[in-house]
């Protein structure tokens, strides 16, 4: 079985000083890998060096081209669109679709009208995380996903984040709750702490790092 994401001997940087070193993992269609560690380890750092935002000091990440779909900490949204002109942005920028099923799977149909900046908090995360539905990405790179959440709606995500797996899809996920799903298995990244105070070398180029 071809791996989603496959990740060797991975370091990378934050500020100019590496944060983690030697990261190695796969990732199969149908598995979750949530990242464990404690605040400031590098677990943001990590899922930004694999979605392309930044460069990686060394090592090798392989995944398919254009597979992945990235949720931070910010929700990604325009304003002054409404909750489904949001989705529809998005769908057309990924080339994805689904819109009214999105809307549906994360309880949004209600707010469907509502511009963004009407949001609440816990709204905007849903709609943010509802992005992914849209894509039609299989890999999905999570950090903190439930922040801002309620409890039901954090069972509604995890309902939905199943689903994907379940459709073959995978998931790294940086979080510190327990998500109650059995295809995830966790990667404790503080045996891969960087030396404190190692300044980074100069880095690896995007092309050189994804194959």
């Amino acid at each position: 079985m071809t791996a989603l994401l496959s990740v060797r001997d991975l370091s990378v940087a934050r500020g100019g000083l590496r944060v983690l070193e030697g990261v190695t993992f796969d990732l199969q269609p149908g598995r979750a890998l949530i990242l464990r560690g404690p605040n400031g380890l590098g677990k943001t750092t990590l899922l930004r060096c694999l979605a392309g935002l930044q460069p990686v000091v060394s090592g090798r990440i392989g995944m398919p081209a254009e597979s992945h779909a990235y949720a931070g900490h910010a929700d990604g949204l325009k304003p002054a669109l409404t909750v489904a002109e949001n989705l529809r942005f998005w769908a057309q920028v990924f080339g994805g679709g689904a819109v009214d099923a999105a809307l549906d799977r994360m309880n949004l149909r209600a707010l469907a009208a509502r511009p963004a900046h009407m949001l609440s908090a816990g709204q905007k995360r849903r709609l943010g995380l509802a992005r992914l539905l849209v894509t039609g990405r299989a890999l999905w790179l999570l950090d903190e996903p439930t922040v801002s959440l309620d409890s039901a709606s954090v069972a509604l995500f995890a309902d939905v984040l199943r689903s994907h797996l379940g459709q073959g899809g995978g998931a790294v996920i940086a979080t510190h709750i327990d998500l109650g799903l059995p295809e995830a298995e966790e990667l404790d990244l503080s045996p891969f702490r960087a030396i404190p105070g190692r300044p980074a070398d100069k880095p690896a180029g995007f092309n050189e790092a994804f194959a």
